[in-house]
């Protein structure tokens, strides 16, 4: 496996990265190329396609073992599912499937093709195996079922955002941080309305707590 790319994002750690891509439409990436697949041709007809497929690697998530069952912190970290039942990081194979929407293609005088996404949910520097075409009338299944995520699905959280707070966020990044804290990115057994919490997003350290499903921002750090 080659790695082709490298995407770009406001994620230098892993907490607070939405559990699935599209959750926060607003969380925009960059995908640039290595040099060896900098050629303009590379993507030549998929500014026809409004999303794309991405298979990349879970690189903060390498252990030298695998189990047959993990523990989906949506269920609250106590229950186990298969792993191939799951979309967890710690498999046999650590790579990761995202579709993302594709906003724009542009050539760079420096970095060649680069690709503007938005919906991401991976961490800045994730490498990049592969990009795929979106293609609705094979990837789209309007009656597929889902399993154990069905339960867990529609959770989320009022945000409680002080004004004089977020004004310390650059306005394009708002909307993005927002999203994240009313996915709620706390393990799902951590109910403690005490403990403050820390989402490193865009270069800032986003300090909140949880009480009655409500996420209240404290503090904004720069980092």
């Amino acid at each position: 496996m080659k790695t082709i790319a490298h995407i770009e994002t406001d994620f230098k750690t892993k907490f607070g990265i939405p559990r699935q891509a599209g959750l926060v439409k607003t969380l925009t990436g960059k995908i640039i190329l290595e040099e060896t697949y900098r050629n303009s041709e590379v993507f030549r007809g998929l500014e026809g396609f409004s999303h794309i497929w991405l298979l990349w690697q879970f690189s903060e998530s390498k252990r030298d073992h695998w189990a047959a069952t993990v523990k989906p912190p949506r269920l609250g970290g106590k229950i186990r599912m298969g792993v191939f039942a799951t979309r967890s990081p710690f498999r046999p194979n650590p790579i990761g499937l995202s579709c993302v929407r594709l906003d724009r293609v542009e050539l760079d005088p420096k970095d060649g093709p680069v690709l503007y996404v938005s919906g991401v949910d991976l961490l800045n520097g994730t490498p990049i195996y592969d990009i795929k075409p979106y293609i609705p009338l094979t990837d789209c299944h309007p009656e597929a079922t889902e399993g154990f995520t069905a339960v867990t699905r529609e959770h989320s959280l009022q945000v409680e955002f002080p004004e004089s707070l977020l004004q310390k966020i650059p306005e394009a990044k708002r909307a993005g941080i927002i999203g994240v804290l009313e996915q709620d990115p706390r393990p799902a057994y951590d109910h403690d309305p005490e403990r403050v919490y820390g989402v490193e997003y865009a270069g800032f350290d986003v300090r909140f707590t949880v009480k009655e499903e409500c996420a209240v921002v404290k503090e904004i750090v720069v980092l």
